[in-house]
């Protein structure tokens, strides 16, 4: 059976275009996977079926992200699933500024990173030891357009960064780091477990100023090495990337960002803003998007809404108005109690509530399993939030609506 290089290089030929362009017209046109790798088999040969119906699917995925990039990149299931968003690799190669520069994308995968790069103006070292990642690289570079502006080089990310002087990093002005957090299908936790190792991060950082390091969402805060800026970024309600960026580049002691649309919102702070106040539950619970949350600067998003924690340790804004932030989802409290189910399950009774949405917050119930507990036989909707108030275990009744 070939391996995957040469499945991808088989791919890369006049045949294999051809094969995954008739198995893209297949998949548009609504052919189930037995049917049409039946035809596709008959008509391009067995060799070349499986790897471009594969391939052709793959891009159907990646559309909604990449754009018409999708349709002659060469991907695989894993690239596919580890590939960041182009539009942010795009916004991370203008904040290192390297137009008319050279970047060195540490750890190139199927070359995201390195595309950003070099469409923005760098001349692009794209490295890693995964011939797979090498040959991925290469092919989206040239179908792309922009194979004279990226070489790619087989070497040790942590040899190069052992290596870095004077600022450069494989002879570099600016680069791109992204550790491999996942080995077997299973995320590594532990930063000194990643490949490069956390020492390398460390060590990039300190001897390359125009240098970003895409890290895990959960980083230890106490790991962000001084005046080195640490960003999250989230979209649809979700952490998508975390960044630890250098000191040519850093601006702010901590920033939180959120896809909006077209445009990226920020908020940043210079120091520690430290906790948001306590108080009663008020008319309103807001939920702060997570990249606040990650980023340690709730306190700035409650100051703004004039808002109170419902609890010293747990992320829930209240206030007895509405907000129009993006930086919150807002819900209507119309009961707070004790977390007991009976009481809870009458009460939405006794509303007219059958159809129950559940949100948590420093509680170990399972939220799929307390909605089937509390669905009823009445029409109406609600979201119960189930936390911890002033210490104590509480259900927020939200946003009933009992005319649906």
């Amino acid at each position: 059976m070939p391996d995957d290089l040469t499945r991808l290089r088989a791919l890369r030929t006049p045949a294999g275009q051809r094969a995954t362009a008739r198995a893209a017209d297949l998949l548009a046109g609504g052919a189930e996977v037995l049917a049409g790798l039946t035809r596709l088999r008959a008509e391009v040969g067995a060799e070349l079926a499986g790897p471009a119906w594969e391939l052709a699917r793959l891009r159907a995925r990646a559309r909604p992200v990449f754009g018409a990039d999708a349709d002659v990149l060469l991907l695989t299931a894993d690239t596919l699933e580890q590939a960041g968003r182009p539009a942010l690799a795009a916004r991370r190669a203008a904040r290192l500024r390297v137009a008319g520069s050279d970047a060195a994308d540490l750890g190139c995968a199927s070359g995201t990173d390195a595309i950003a790069l070099a469409r923005a103006g760098a001349a692009v070292v794209a490295v890693d030891r995964d011939p797979v990642a090498r040959e991925l690289t290469a092919a989206n570079a040239a179908a792309l357009g922009l194979a004279d502006r990226v070489t790619v080089v087989d070497a040790d990310v942590v040899d190069l960064v052992a290596a870095a002087e004077g600022g450069t990093v494989a002879g570099c002005r600016a680069a791109v780091l992204d550790p491999a957090r996942r080995a077997g299908g299973r995320r590594r936790l532990d930063p000194d477990r990643w490949s490069p190792p956390w020492p390398t991060v460390a060590a990039l950082l300190d001897g390359v100023p125009r240098a970003v390091v895409k890290v895990a969402p959960g980083l230890d805060h106490a790991r962000v090495p001084e005046g080195v800026e640490a960003e999250w970024v989230s979209a649809g309600g979700t952490v998508v990337e975390a960044l630890l960026w250098g000191r040519g580049v850093s601006t702010a002691w901590r920033r939180a960002s959120l896809v909006h649309g077209d445009a990226v919102l920020e908020l940043t702070a210079d120091e520690d803003p430290g906790s948001a106040p306590t108080g009663p539950v008020g008319t309103w619970l807001h939920e702060p998007d997570p990249a606040v949350i990650r980023s340690g600067l709730v306190a700035l998003v409650a100051a703004d809404l004039g808002a109170t924690l419902v609890d010293p340790t747990i992320a829930y804004l209240t206030s007895d108005a509405p907000a129009a932030s993006p930086w919150v989802a807002s819900y209507r409290v119309d009961a707070v109690l004790p977390f007991h189910l009976k009481r809870l399950r009458a009460l939405l009774r006794a509303r007219g509530v059958g159809r129950v949405v559940v949100k948590k917050r420093g509680s170990a119930i399972e939220p799929e399993q307390l909605a089937r507990q509390l669905r009823g036989p009445g029409d109406g909707s609600a979201t119960v939030v189930v936390t911890r108030v002033a210490g104590r275990p509480t259900a927020l009744v939200c946003g009933v609506d009992p005319s649906r």
